[in-house]
């Protein structure tokens, strides 16, 4: 079963809210988010990109660093931060801050995300909501296509959880 793209709002000047619904339970999700190797699976963007990065101490405090590499041009980005709140198969909450590399880009000084999993009969609602502190912040990470990544992603993710 395929469930529609994610649902992209912005609540306030400073926020997106995406909400995505997945085919599997909320503890595959969960580790789907939390374990590096599912990650690099499913977590790519659009094609011909690797994840050559992805270090998580997923504990409140814990700190994470994300990196992305293009394959053809060698472009390089990424994201680090600190977990603030986890809960087990339920939210995760952390700031992330964005290394343009040699990619390019801004995202301001720094976002709060907060990842909720809910399950209803076997499927899985994600909500995420991004906090980037300001609008201008907002509005820039909005420009760079991020929501429709993000869905890129998320069917990564729908494949993955398929296969396990």
């Amino acid at each position: 079963m395929r469930f529609p793209k994610a649902v992209v709002t912005l609540p306030t000047d400073s926020q997106v809210l995406v909400k995505r619904s997945f085919n599997a339970p909320c503890a595959l999700v969960y580790r789907a988010h939390t374990e590096p190797p599912l990650m690099r699976r499913w977590m790519l963007g659009y094609p011909g990109w690797t994840m050559p990065v992805c270090e998580m101490d997923v504990r409140e405090g814990g700190r994470y660093r994300w990196r992305w590499k293009h394959d053809e041009d060698g472009k390089e980005f990424g994201f680090h931060g600190v977990f603030q709140e986890v809960v087990a198969k339920r939210r995760l909450r952390y700031t992330q801050v964005f290394d343009s590399g040699n990619f390019g880009g801004d995202m301001g000084a720094g976002t709060l995300i907060t990842v909720d999993l809910a399950e209803d009969n076997g499927t899985t609602t994600l909500t995420c909501l991004m906090d980037f502190g300001t609008k201008e912040a907002r509005d820039a990470a909005m420009s760079t296509g991020m929501t429709d990544g993000m869905e890129v992603n998320y069917q990564g993710l729908d494949r993955l959880v398929t296969e396990l």
